[in-house]
């Protein structure tokens, strides 16, 4: 499936801010941005919602907390009891270290399976770029265009009013 996008290259994050306000308050739909680093406030200039991943990586770190603790109460308390010193052999407060990195082990590996899946930003998959430029100076916003729509010279005229250096065009495969 081939989409075409309209490209607005931007120089300077402000003018890009208020470009997306602008953009987005003539009816344009904004399909993404990407910049060479993350610009404060454009979530909320794009209007994303927050995203709920931290919702995942609590129950990814509480699923780590419930193994370390299941895990040591069995091998010290069932599987293999030692009594040493005549200190209780299931003792909480011995189990803090391996509960802790097991906790953060899980969330960590939980949040890169997770991210990757959203994403689809998979290992070994070539992920097509929009302008090469935005990976070094350069901001561009990608504006979905319709398949029998002609509004490329409108969107070219408002970007270009909005502060985009130059607009072009550009077909994107998804496989």
């Amino acid at each position: 499936m081939t989409k075409r996008f309209a490209l607005g290259v931007f120089d300077d994050e402000d003018i890009l801010l208020h470009a997306i306000d602008n953009i987005r308050s003539a009816g344009v739909k904004i399909y993404d941005v990407f910049s060479p680093y993350p610009v404060h406030g454009i979530d909320d200039a794009l209007g994303i919602e927050r995203s709920r991943l931290p919702i995942a990586a609590f129950f990814y770190g509480l699923c780590g907390l419930s193994f370390a603790l299941w895990l040591q109460i069995y091998t010290l308390g069932f599987d293999w009891p030692m009594i040493i010193g005549g200190k209780p052999q299931i003792g909480l407060p011995a189990f803090i270290p391996v509960s802790f990195e097991l906790t953060v082990f899980f969330t960590c590996h939980g949040m890169v399976i997770t991210f990757y899946t959203i994403t689809g930003l998979y290992p070994r998959f070539k992920t097509p770029v929009m302008d090469v430029r935005s990976t070094d100076d350069k901001f561009v916003m990608a504006i979905e265009l319709d398949e029998t729509s002609s509004a490329m010279p409108k969107l070219t005229q408002l970007l270009r009013e909005n502060g985009a250096s130059e607009v072009n065009q550009k077909e994107m495969t998804k496989k």
